[in-house]
């Protein structure tokens, strides 16, 4: 015969139930929560994906790029007097309508493309912080994508010695996630050791000297004032740095005062370190019709001196 259950007993068994109960109810709301969370991300990352989709459809124009010759030179075998040959014969793979990207953002300064990875297909802007840009896309929209950026004590038109671009590394592959492919995959940089920064005065093709993992207060992010033997004693110790497997070795002695570097640059997930890539200039094909900033300002000086003079004239002739 068993026995039943006394007073305290019951109320020690009602108690855990509750307890139960209550740890069923609170779990419950966190998984809810947190399912809600990550559908807020996906929502965010869809709204970014679908807004650089639209800006892409907009403003790019695919080509097919001419294929290089059987023998690829090295960033560090191409001479200056070599880039003007072979601009005049390289096409660009796509071309960018810079005057439709300017009605949705006036600080537009370029479009990147690599290669390798043709996902990374971005317009990129020139602020006045390096804030904004982080968490706001390129129409202005708050979305945790951001947008690709040009560092705002860089000039905007990449004529810089080191021009920093910054991209977030994005959980489901967009923006600059996928950079880290070329030291994580080799196949990636025997692909195409190239990316390409289209602006509103020229394409320029940029080689990948280098790609590696860095401190967020290294050298790396230095800007100089100009051409000089610290910025050259620079680019050499920076491919030097490269992490990508199975580089072919680069002879740095053929580097130049006068080289453009861009350094791209993403997070890693580590506050203290950043993943770059950084290519050295070796094309420039110049936009039909283009104007480049030195020659748009003499322009408009000339223009203002016409209308000073006719302006005089006609007070002359009102006068008469």
């Amino acid at each position: 015969m068993s026995k039943k259950p006394n007073k305290a007993q019951k109320t020690k068994k009602g108690f855990v139930d509750v307890l139960l109960t209550m740890v069923l109810i609170l779990a419950i709301g966190v998984f809810c929560y947190a399912g809600y969370n990550l559908f807020k991300i996906f929502l965010e990352y869809k709204k970014g994906s679908d807004e650089y989709s639209k800006i892409a459809k907009m403003a790019v124009e695919e080509r097919e790029a001419d294929k290089d010759s059987g023998e690829r030179k090295k960033a560090s075998e191409v001479k200056p007097e070599d880039l003007a040959k072979k601009a005049g014969t390289l096409t660009p793979p796509m071309k960018v309508d810079f005057g439709s990207l300017k009605e949705v953002n006036k600080d537009v300064n370029g479009w990147i493309y690599v290669e390798a990875i043709p996902e990374i297909s971005y317009p990129v802007v020139h602020g006045v912080d390096n804030s904004y840009y982080l968490t706001h896309t390129y129409e202005d929209a708050y979305n945790i994508a951001g947008t690709i950026f040009v560092d705002y004590e860089n000039k905007s038109d990449f004529t810089d010695c080191n021009t920093l671009v910054y991209g977030h590394n994005m959980k489901n592959g967009t923006m600059f996630a996928q950079l880290k492919k070329f030291t994580t995959d080799g196949d990636i940089y025997r692909k195409s050791p190239y990316f390409w920064m289209f602006t509103p005065e020229a394409s320029y093709r940029y080689e990948i000297v280098s790609a590696y993992t860095t401190g967020v207060n290294e050298e790396t992010y230095m800007l100089f004032k100009g051409p000089g033997e610290e910025f050259l004693e620079w680019e050499k110790r920076m491919t030097g740095l490269s992490q990508i497997p199975e580089q072919p070795p680069i002879d740095t002695d053929a580097f130049i005062p006068e080289d453009k570097i861009i350094t791209l640059s993403t997070c890693t997930g580590d506050y203290s370190t950043r993943y770059v890539v950084q290519g050295r200039r070796v094309n420039t094909v110049k936009n039909e019709g283009a104007v480049s900033n030195d020659e748009a300002v003499k322009n408009e000086k000339t223009t203002a001196d016409e209308k000073a003079v006719n302006n005089e004239e006609a007070a002359k002739h009102s006068g008469e």
